[in-house]
């Protein structure tokens, strides 16, 4: 481990002082070595966590997406910044920070790394990191695909290694920063430890999104959209909605028509093209969930379709009759189970969307955008999606508030977090000699 984080500052030292266009061609190659063995990368994904497989090549060619648009934006993002003021110059230096522990989760094993990588590596950082001990596979081939590239050992690396010597690491000096994709708990201890010695950290937990109906929603448009943002990945995702809220003039028509195509989801083998809803990637997380469905039922929730848990397969399930107080209501339900709330009207449906700790996203469903455009300050999320699932996309910043954590990933803002930005001020009372200091 500590070799491993030496080579790291050793490699920071030459590779901070590349330019953007060497970095970009090196993720060029990143992302045209991902296209060519998508298949491979694809079926490694679905052998290790149960991913189908059209979810799983999905995965990879967003993976070579965002190594494509950083290789395009990143000089742009972190060039020199001028500011105007009593100096002859003064801007601002975006600068590298060195090494980033990433500390990451299973559910989206390839995408979740690169998201982080791609901006990390073009902004001259060098990365290390620690994966899910159920995807050792994925871990160790990203790191074999970033080294075939082009990028020279050490500026990325690949550590299997135990939560105890996650948290050594996290307290020597030459590890700069760390950023965090998982639960709130394991967010809340690695953000403690990196507190203790003072790291930058980027934290994107849980989320609790709501998906809300409202009474002029098109339902032949949201239908498709609402089944696929419950149920997509088999309901493992942080930004998957996990509770469905809908007015009640509404509800009895949105509730048959989800229904009906919820049970149009095929079960099966992951790596036949044909399923549409896999198993769960562990037995002991497919348990957790049948808990908290049973809480619920225990608390007056109702099973309209589903419920039934056999090791890592979990029917598609939809449960009615609850309130804001039932476990699936209240806590991070990672499956596919699909709480439905009757909301008396608008303003009810608004007000339950926002009763959370979490604050990763919210969807709203209506005709009229404009009204809830007026309304955002009422969504603490870090995302507002309307007529459409929250979902990530290099062009946009990604990431929470509350316990869904802090910090940006993705798009200008997600470069520069672990980034110095260093205010750089001169007076003379002369002109400089060369004004080709900046970048």
């Amino acid at each position: 481990m500590l070799q491993a984080l030496q080579r790291a500052d050793d490699r920071f030292n030459f590779w901070r002082h590349t330019n953007f266009d060497e970095r970009a061609d090196l993720m060029y190659q990143l992302a045209r070595l991902l296209k060519k063995q998508k298949r491979a990368l694809a079926e490694l994904i679905t052998q290790e966590m149960g991913k189908t497989i059209n979810e799983s090549v999905a995965e990879i060619e967003k993976c070579a997406w965002v190594c494509e648009y950083y290789a395009e934006h990143a000089g742009d993002f972190l060039k020199d910044r001028i500011i105007s003021t009593d100096a002859q110059t003064s801007f601002i230096r975006h600068e590298p920070m060195g090494a980033v522990l990433a500390v990451m989760p299973w559910n989206y094993p390839f995408w979740q790394v690169f998201r982080f990588a791609a901006p990390a590596l073009m902004a001259g950082n060098v990365g290390l990191l620690k994966h899910a001990s159920n995807v050792t596979g994925c871990a160790l081939k990203i790191a074999e695909l970033i080294q075939q590239a082009g990028f020279e050992e050490g500026c990325f690396q690949t550590l299997l290694i135990d939560h105890d010597l996650t948290a050594e690491l996290i307290k020597q000096p030459k590890l700069k920063a760390v950023t965090v994709t998982g639960s709130e708990a394991a967010g809340r201890k690695i953000a403690a430890k990196a507190g203790k010695n003072l790291k930058k950290t980027v934290l994107e937990l849980g989320g609790s999104n709501a998906f809300v109906v409202l009474a002029d929603a098109n339902l032949d448009n949201i239908i498709n959209t609402a089944v696929t943002a419950r149920f997509q990945n088999t309901g493992q995702s942080c930004i998957a909605a996990k509770r469905f809220i809908v007015e009640a003039s509404i509800y009895d028509e949105f509730l048959e028509r989800f229904k009906n195509k919820v049970e149009q989801l095929k079960c099966g083998d992951p790596m036949d093209e044909a399923t549409s809803l896999g198993p769960m990637a562990r037995a002991d997380l497919a348990e957790e969930l049948a808990d908290q469905l049973q809480r619920s039922v225990q608390q007056g929730a109702k099973i309209l379709i589903g419920g039934e848990q056999s090791k890592t397969r979990f029917q598609a399930t939809i449960v009615t009759n609850v309130t804001v107080n039932t476990p699936l209501m209240q806590e991070e339900t990672f499956g596919p189970v699909a709480p439905v709330f009757k909301a008396k009207d608008d303003e009810h449906a608004l007000k339950v969307a926002a009763a959370t700790r979490y604050g990763l996203g919210v969807t709203v469903c209506t005709r009229d955008p404009e009204t809830i455009l007026k309304q955002l300050h009422r969504f603490p999320d870090g995302a507002v999606f309307i007529n459409e699932l929250v979902k990530s996309d290099p062009r946009l910043p990604f990431g929470g508030t509350g316990i869904s954590g802090y910090g940006r990933e993705l798009s200008r803002p997600g470069i520069k977090e672990f980034i110095n930005q260093k205010t750089v001020y001169v007076k003379t009372g002369q002109r400089l000699r060369n004004d080709n200091f900046m970048v």
